[in-house]
């Protein structure tokens, strides 16, 4: 028998979703029948699946050593010298500035240089994580941005952080602000709305009227600047799907500069040649929390800004004279 005392971090969740996490390599049919056959029990007493685990609960897995070991697995950090642009930090959040070019998470081609490796590996550094004081909790991010697009992205420290932030951007209360540059004149501030389906090949397709699977979207434009042949906008993004924001400046019309997969590829071209514009001048630059409780009500109503990087704002610059670089090359702001 095996026994694990539940610590903050892993505190106030059902305990079949502690079990899904600490027993990772098992499939759920098995978690649901050792917890019916009180092969798994809370406190030394039968559980139900719907229990809620709290701080000093004690569950007890009457378990083989080897079906634990076969069934877990040991997270190991991979070492990197951390490099992030941290906007705001506090006891339970982290914001940062996410540079163009990095991913936010790991994938199949790319696990160690990626921003919330660096934010692990920073708050280890810091002592703030230790692995070997959780049972499966680690620090993780709250939202993500393509590779190519830069901005806010919020790491949380702590489970009850990532539940808060989460549920807040779930409920649609996280505001979350864009600028961008785009092909055309738009001189008018405006709603879209629509439906996105995500297709083959990693792009996504908007529709005026809900298909199949297809997903509703909404953004809010408001225009910063404009010239005959390009526009400076702020985004504001209401539902938040994938692509979203390049898909619909796209099927409108108005694609973002350096966009190669949904943008307009002769002026693309210019841009590459003329200023090595080689992605979408899309920058996350705005957020502000909403909606938060349980120790993070003090976040509520904060914004937090995240200023454009050198490329993007040389490139404002040049554009529009300079008249609007100012605003989206403040310092952090809350």
């Amino acid at each position: 028998m095996r026994e694990i005392i539940i610590n903050k971090n892993e505190s106030n969740q059902r305990i079949d979703r502690f079990l899904k996490k600490y027993l990772s390599k098992a499939n759920k049919g098995f978690i649901y029948k050792m917890l019916r056959k009180k092969r798994i029990k809370l406190n030394n007493k039968r559980a139900k699946p719907e229990d809620e685990i709290m701080v000093d609960d004690r569950i007890q897995l009457y378990l083989s050593d080897d079906t634990i070991d076969k069934f877990t697995e040991t997270f190991r950090i991979k070492k990197v010298n951390p490099n992030i642009d941290i906007v705001y930090e506090d006891s339970n959040i982290i914001v940062m500035n996410k540079e163009r070019g990095m991913l936010s998470h790991s994938s199949d081609s790319e696990e160690k240089n990626t921003l919330v490796n660096h934010m692990i590996n920073y708050l280890y550094d810091k002592g703030i994580y230790r692995p070997k004081d959780e049972k499966t909790f680690k620090p993780a991010i709250c939202n993500r941005l393509d590779r190519n697009t830069s901005g806010i992205i919020i790491g949380a420290k702590n489970y009850s952080a990532l539940k808060q932030v989460n549920r807040s951007i779930r409920n649609g209360k996280l505001k979350k602000y864009y600028i961008c540059m785009v092909k055309g004149k738009i001189s008018d501030d405006r709603i879209l709305e629509g439906y996105i389906k995500k297709k083959e090949k990693n792009k996504a397709e908007i529709y005026e009227n809900k298909i199949k699977d297809s997903k509703y979207i909404k953004i809010a434009i408001n225009v910063i600047g404009y010239t005959q042949d390009y526009s400076l906008l702020k985004i504001e993004l209401i539902t938040g799907r994938f692509h979203q924001i390049r898909a619909q400046l796209s099927y409108i019309g108005h694609p973002i500069i350096g966009d190669f997969k949904y943008g307009d590829k002769r002026i693309n071209e210019i841009f590459l040649k003329k200023y090595s514009i080689d992605s979408q001048m899309l920058h996350a630059i705005e957020i502000e929390f909403n909606d938060l409780t349980e120790g993070l009500s003090y976040l509520n109503h904060k914004k937090f800004y995240a200023p454009v990087g050198n490329r993007f704002k040389k490139l404002i610059d040049e554009m529009f004279k300079g008249e609007f670089t100012r605003e989206y090359s403040k310092g952090r702001i809350y």
